[in-house]
């Protein structure tokens, strides 16, 4: 029987409760029974071909914007789901310059729009079209054009202030789609003509860049399970098979109306968090991920991944991978892997495997191994499927290396050092240890804190309770 893929848009890729659990009920009357989220933190399902005039009708009553089997209007993204948990808590851009930016837009873009703090590196920099990325100047951005269907990337010489972030993304757009002969699909953009072009019918102040965008390093924080920040935590989910059951984020609404919590995140990795657990409300959450059965320690190699929306050719290819590195007990901290079965689709990794021709595919890394940098380097071409891993291995080999290449070595002393024997509390599940020399940071426990003294605990890898730990005896 034919279905027909549903997409709805989360700009910004957060939205309330309220609002996720009536979109779960019209599904649910369509006959769908999961929902996926994409790269760009937007929502999916399908439904048979004979339930879409039902659908178009609810959504029409609750005044939803969708798309079927269509992705005109790509979604806007955003950082946002990493305030307070993946970026520093004294960065000037927080909740509400997203939500008042978010708010200016009185337009849907039909180029992909990215809005991303520099300070993180959870969501990708440059996988849209027009990519405003927060500068060290209040309230002031870079902004980056990837002209459409080029890799050529530009970054415009002024800053733009936050509130005027909607009408140059309109401007940009504009020029781009209403000149295509000269900025779509052409190689050797005339940038100059594009900037006047964009910004002639613009009534706002710029301020001119002074200082270039420096890229973190990247690293890619493990956005699963839970996790404590502040007095508060929150709750990351991954699917393997990128697919929610309804029936289980009803109930992730259903609580966090009870418990109010009003907003629900999606991330650029298909997954969910939640973040303003109060500890009190915890196993009510931990009851929730009982009830279905979800895991939510996955390796964090596992984790690393994009793969293109709804796309099972990659995932089933992303799966074999796993499990092959997961055999050869492969270190990959600090890389990211992308795979792309069809051209152009935006996605970055610091590790890119792209197919070409049948069952072939060519591999290649970034410029530092930074899925952040633009500039592509082929390592190998022409690759069997099954020739992947023995390729992919060795390219992760080569990282590591050239990471002990860039450490200055340690002196080591020549004598012998003397230790002393100190006790610690080991971890019966995943042998973590607290050491009261060093408190535990992730929980929020200070330096010097003796183990006896601490209330209620958690490990902070695998989540244990505190009567799971065991005094030990070590060398200091």
């Amino acid at each position: 029987m034919m279905e027909h893929l549903i997409k709805i848009n989360l700009p910004g890729g957060f939205i309330s409760a309220g609002d996720l659990y009536e979109i779960l009920v019209i599904a649910g009357s369509a006959g769908a029974d999961s929902i996926r989220f994409g790269n760009r933190q937007q929502l999916y399902f399908t439904i048979d071909a004979e339930r879409l005039e039902d659908l178009e009708l609810d959504m029409l009553k609750s005044a939803i914007s969708y798309e079927v089997d269509e992705d005109n209007c790509p979604n806007i993204i955003s950082s946002y789901v990493a305030d307070t948990i993946f970026t520093h808590h004294d960065a000037w851009l927080r909740e509400g310059v997203y939500k008042d930016i978010f708010d200016g837009f009185d337009h849907q873009p039909k180029l992909k729009v990215n809005l991303v703090d520099s300070n993180q590196t959870f969501v990708p920099f440059f996988s849209g079209h027009i990519n405003f990325i927060a500068s060290n100047t209040n309230n002031y951005w870079f902004t980056y054009v990837r002209f459409p269907k080029t890799d050529q990337l530009y970054c415009l010489p002024t800053l733009v202030y936050s509130e005027d972030i909607p009408a140059l993304a309109k401007a940009i757009e504009d020029t781009i789609l209403q000149k295509k002969e000269l900025f779509f699909n052409q190689a050797g953009v005339d940038t100059d003509l594009f900037y006047k072009m964009a910004i002639k019918k613009l009534n706002v102040v710029f301020k001119q860049v002074t200082e270039a965008l420096k890229l973190p390093d990247f690293y890619l924080p493990y956005y699963e399970g839970f996790n404590k920040y502040s007095n508060k935590y929150w709750l990351g989910v991954y699917r393997r098979n990128e697919l929610f059951s309804l029936g289980f984020l009803k109930d992730v609404c259903l609580l966090c109306l009870k418990s109010r919590i009003g907003q629900i995140y999606t991330t650029p990795w298909k997954s969910l968090i939640i973040k303003g657990i109060e500890p009190a409300d915890r196993p009510q959450w931990g009851l929730i991920l009982s009830k279905y059965h979800f895991n939510v320690r996955h390796a964090a190699n596992e984790l690393n991944w994009q793969v293109e929306d709804v796309c099972r050719e990659g995932l089933e290819l992303k799966l074999q991978l796993v499990r092959q590195f997961e055999e050869a007990d492969l270190r990959t901290y600090q890389l990211c892997f992308a795979i792309k079965t069809q051209p152009k689709t935006g996605l970055q990794g610091s590790i890119i495997i792209k197919k070409e021709g049948d069952d072939l595919y060519n591999i290649s890394h970034t410029r530092d191994f930074n899925p952040n940098s633009r500039e592509e380097i082929i390592y190998a071409t022409g690759v069997a499927q099954d020739g992947l891993s023995e390729k992919l291995t060795a390219l992760c080999h080569h990282f590591q290396n050239l990471q002990c290449e860039a450490i200055e070595p340690v002196d080591l002393p020549n004598k012998p050092i003397l230790h002393e024997k100190i006790n610690v509390y080991e971890c019966c599940c995943c042998l973590s240890r607290y050491d009261k020399q060093y408190g535990d940071p992730l929980n929020d426990i200070a330096p010097g804190t003796d183990f006896e003294n601490i209330g209620d605990y958690n490990c902070p890898v695998c989540d244990a309770p505190k009567n799971d730990f065991i005094l030990i005896e070590i060398n200091n």
